[in-house]
């Protein structure tokens, strides 16, 4: 189980996750910063994958294929925006 209501307190923005997506390798910061929270526009380098989810906010993104615990990334910014 992961929080839906993640927030990043670095941008200030809310992250948007994708099940059975992951974020495609050219993906960088600009294209965050530019496309956020779009969908129509993310579809463009987003690669369907059966059980990973695609995680972003405006200035950090995160393709998860196995359980893993998003707190110990130290360059992550994102908290529990609160229930």
């Amino acid at each position: 189980r992961t929080c839906d209501q993640l927030r990043c307190t670095a941008c200030d923005f809310r992250v948007s996750l994708f099940n059975d997506y992951i974020w495609d390798q050219s993906c960088d910061y600009l294209f965050f910063r530019n496309n956020m929270p779009e969908l129509s526009k993310l579809r463009a380098k987003m690669i369907k994958k059966k059980g990973a989810r695609a995680y972003a906010c405006q200035c950090s993104w995160r393709s998860i294929s196995e359980l893993t615990d998003l707190q110990t990334d130290q360059q992550l910014r994102w908290v529990c925006g609160k229930h």
